[in-house]
């Protein structure tokens, strides 16, 4: 196993936005042609040509589902040539398949690198989350709050009413109590219909996207992304994970996990310094959706690294 100091981010950095982009550029036939499936595929087939041309040592330790359950990208998968350095890799090969199908705002390729047992290998069972951008000390919301609390207590951080607060919810009925405590607070509510990677780094860029915290349960492979994404953008998340069967309980006893109560921050769920890489595919408050010109398709991509703080966008235009 190659060593962490083998992890060059800097020269992978550039390969992984190419494994985003085309990603994106293999879903962007089927948005708005309301085939979910079809856009997954595409975008799934895409990251893996890409990632095999990647000189790495590659494992999915947080994909497309578990090895029986997924053809491709699935946990566990080998990627890349075989040579480099060892690295973890989390992919959302397509975030908001929903999103692509019906073409609606925030569908994005979604891929975080680090060196090999630096991500939580979270099984694919839900994760209470909650998530605020950079710049607050330690214990200004915490999962033990109520959300009437965390509102609250951010508001007093930031010197402000809770009427200036803005939270991000992704919209199921799992969630309506806690909407009905948020609403009593008089917080502003962002709704969102899928997409919570994108919903969490939201809250990382309050000025441009209006979000100033994220809360409620959600995939916890999610999770992972977006507490990569987070490392590289600053803030905090927490994140629980929920049990609903002693089958979900098994997979996480598979992935190692023990303590079934325990609380994850950012930095237990991505403990050493990654890349991320997301490509918009339909527009969206953090990315431009992919542009189509006559002859031409032109994507924008979020690249970052967490060792120097870096946040490049950049703009790639391919001959269609």
């Amino acid at each position: 196993m190659a060593a962490k100091s083998d992890f060059n981010d800097r020269m992978l950095s550039l390969g992984l936005a190419r494994v985003a982009e085309q990603a994106a550029i293999a879903s962007a036939d089927w948005i708005g042609r309301g085939d979910e499936k079809a856009a997954d595929q595409a975008a799934v087939n895409a990251m893996r040509d890409q990632l095999n041309r990647l000189e790495i040592k590659g494992v999915v330790v947080i994909g497309e589902g578990e090895r029986d359950e997924a053809p491709m990208l699935y946990i566990g998968e080998e990627v890349g040539t075989g040579d480099g350095p060892g690295v973890d890799i989390a992919l959302d090969p397509l975030e908001g398949t929903t999103l692509t199908a019906k073409d609606m705002p925030n569908a994005l390729t979604v891929i975080a690198m680090g060196p090999r047992g630096s991500m939580l290998h979270a099984p694919d069972v839900y994760m209470d989350k909650l998530a605020i951008g950079p710049g607050f000390r330690p214990g200004v919301v915490t999962l033990d709050m109520s959300p009437a609390e965390r509102v609250s207590n951010l508001a007093a951080a930031k010197g402000c009413s809770t009427n200036d607060i803005t939270v991000c919810v992704l919209e199921r009925p799992r969630h309506e109590e806690m909407l009905s405590e948020l609403r009593g607070t008089g917080c502003a509510i962002r709704m969102i219909t899928d997409g919570d990677v994108a919903g969490v780094m939201h809250c990382a860029e309050p000025e441009q996207t209006g979000i100033d915290m994220y809360m409620g349960s959600g995939g916890a492979p999610e999770g992972v992304l977006a507490a990569a994404a987070l490392k590289c953008m600053g803030g905090q998340i927490f994140g629980r994970l929920l049990f609903r069967n002693d089958d979900e309980k098994g997979r996480a006893k598979a992935a190692g996990i023990t303590n079934f109560d325990r609380v994850y921050t950012r930095d237990d769920m991505v403990t050493e310094d990654v890349i991320f890489a997301a490509t918009g595919v339909t527009g969206g408050s953090l990315l431009p959706g992919i542009k189509r010109e006559v002859g031409w398709l032109t994507t924008e991509t979020i690249l970052m690294r967490s060792k120097t703080g870096s946040v490049r966008r950049v703009i790639y235009r391919n001959p269609a």
